[in-house]
């Protein structure tokens, strides 16, 4: 593991929008979509779905891996 996250993630398996691959506390791995702000409200949500482990062992609090950005285009602020 690096202090970047899992780097054996295989985003080709990650569904179009997900942004993020993190494991919880119960062992379970889970893709994170892209946030989507409610419009005129001040709070966001991430959908999660179901995904593999890709063999990831360690503590579930430094599992969080965010999606390399893609070819051609340029990291989102914060990136």
């Amino acid at each position: 593991m690096t202090p970047t996250g899992h780097p054996g993630v295989d985003w080709k398996k990650a569904p179009r929008l997900a942004r993020w691959w993190a494991m919880d506390a119960g062992g379970k791995a889970h893709w994170f979509c892209e946030p989507d702000v409610a419009a005129f409200t001040d709070f966001w949500f991430s959908e999660r779905a179901p995904a593999p482990d890709f063999g990831y062992v360690g503590d579930y609090k430094q599992s969080l891996t965010a999606r390399p950005a893609r070819a051609g285009m340029k990291a989102a602020r914060g990136d």
